[in-house]
Parts: structure tokens; C-alpha cells; sequence
């Protein structure tokens, strides 16, 4: 498993956001969200929303710098209605994967991040929505699972985001993050090579695919590794095993929790 192709992150892009038009469907819209408790789900389908068309806006006009939220077309949708919502949703989807795929990959635009393409903005759409997906599903109380190649990718990506802050943004958190070879190891046990160990070394945050002893193991399976590691599922759930230092785990969690 790795980076998957352009045109399949646009695809998921339009599919999940179906599947969280879906999960809000009928859903109260001003339930507060547990996992991000500053949000109510309809707030959560907004950012989700905004999110889509800013990095939309982004690769349509080959920005060479972040754009202002103003800039961003019709950033809200119009009216209150959850019909006027799930539209809203739809249409975001769809004009920024179309933005995407006239652009291709190797388009260069803007990016905060380590690759200033359009692809980075293809992936990071994506796995966006599937974090914020599984955020919608435990507010309307439906089953959530992921499908192992994205799972898999957003702990990928979420690990490239930690490293890349250390090494540009550093805060009191990241910071903390280096260390003296404290490790982790992830085992998602129902997917084959679906294992990372992460070790906090004195230059930055370091992994590899693969299996080996750590200070603190987590496992389940890869959905549910990928819930606990983008902090959408507690440690102690009963759908988790946790193996050895449960204090490095809840350390780890504590101080990558910006983004």
C-alpha cells in the first residue's frame, strides 16, 4: 500500500462525500460533534464543504499562494434547509474534483505542506473526508468502516503532517515529541502489512512499515487503528487491544491533536 493514483482520490472525493450526504441525512444537524466538540455536525459538514472548495479554488487558479476564505466562491450554502446542505455538499465535490483532474497531478500550485501540487491537494481532500466522515457516522450513530487502502493512507499522511511540523512549525507539543528512541508500533490485524513503527528519535518523528517490538503496540483492525490514531476512537475502546506502555500511546495522542 502507498500513494494511490490521482484519478482514484478523485474518485473517492465524490464517494465519500456522498456517503457523508448520506450519514446526514436525517441525522440532528445541531448535535454537537464528540469528536471535535467545538462543532455541531452541520458545522462539521460546512468545514468539510469549505474545505473541498478552497482547495478546489486553490488548483482551478493555480494559486501561487493560500487564498484568502473571501476569495472562495459561494463558501456557505444558501439557506438553512438540510436540502440546501446536501446541494451544497454535491456541488463542492464535484467542482473541485473537476478542478483536480483538468489539472493532474503534477500541476504545481500552493500547498502548506511538503509537496506544492495538485496532487497533495487530490490526496489531502480525500483523506480529509475520511476522517470527518467517521466524525459524521458517530454522531448519527451508523457503522463506519474504511476501506484498507485509505485507511492505511491516513496514517500515513498523519504521520508525514507530525514530521513535517516538528521540522517547520515547531511547538511546545512537537517538541515534545522528540525523545530518546521511545517506539510505537501499529498492527492492524485483519490486513496484511498493515503495520508502522514509529520511533520519537532526537531529530523528529521516524517510521517504517513493519513489525517489530515496541514500547507501546497498538491493534486492532486497520479502521479502527487508523479511529484511535487520528484520535476518532479512545485507546480503552474494546474494539482496540493495547500492548505495553499505554502512557507513550496516550502521550503520542495528546500532543498531535493540532491541524
Amino acid at each position: 500500500m502507498g500513494l494511490l493514483a490521482h484519478e482514484r482520490y478523485c474518485e473517492e472525493i465524490i464517494r465519500l462525500t456522498g456517503e457523508l450526504r448520506s450519514t446526514l441525512r436525517g441525522a440532528d444537524l445541531g448535535a454537537t460533534v464528540p469528536t471535535c466538540p467545538d462543532w455541531t455536525l452541520r458545522e462539521l459538514a460546512e468545514h468539510v464543504g469549505r474545505a473541498h472548495r478552497w482547495a478546489g479554488e486553490i488548483v482551478r487558479t493555480r494559486a501561487a499562494e493560500a487564498v484568502p476564505d473571501e476569495k472562495v466562491p459561494d463558501n456557505s450554502p444558501a439557506g438553512d434547509d438540510p436540502a440546501a446542505l446536501d446541494a451544497w455538499l454535491a456541488e463542492g465535490a464535484a467542482g473541485t474534483v473537476a478542478a483536480l483532474r483538468e489539472a493532474g497531478p503534477d500541476t504545481e500550485v500552493w500547498s502548506w505542506a511538503w509537496d506544492h501540487s495538485a496532487g497533495f491537494w487530490a490526496r489531502r481532500m480525500a483523506l480529509e473526508t475520511v476522517v470527518h466522515l467517521a466524525d459524521a457516522a458517530l454522531v448519527a450513530e451508523v457503522p463506519y468502516t474504511m476501506a484498507p487502502e485509505l485507511a492505511a493512507d491516513t496514517v500515513e499522511e498523519w504521520l508525514q503532517i507530525v514530521r513535517f511540523a516538528q521540522d517547520h512549525y515547531e511547538d511546545r507539543e512537537t517538541a515534545e515529541l522528540r525523545g530518546d528512541g521511545r517506539t510505537l508500533h501499529l498492527h492492524a490485524t485483519d490486513v496484511p502489512d498493515a503495520e508502522w513503527l514509529i520511533e520519537l528519535g532526537a531529530e523528529g518523528v521516524t517510521w517504517s512499515r513493519e513489525h517489530g517490538k515496541a514500547d507501546v503496540a497498538l491493534r486492532g483492525s486497520l479502521t479502527d487503528v487508523m479511529l484511535v490514531f487520528n484520535r476518532r476512537l479512545a485507546p480503552d475502546s474494546d474494539r482496540v487491544e493495547v500492548l505495553g506502555d499505554a502512557g507513550l500511546l496516550d502521550f503520542w495522542l495528546a500532543r498531535t491533536s493540532f491541524g
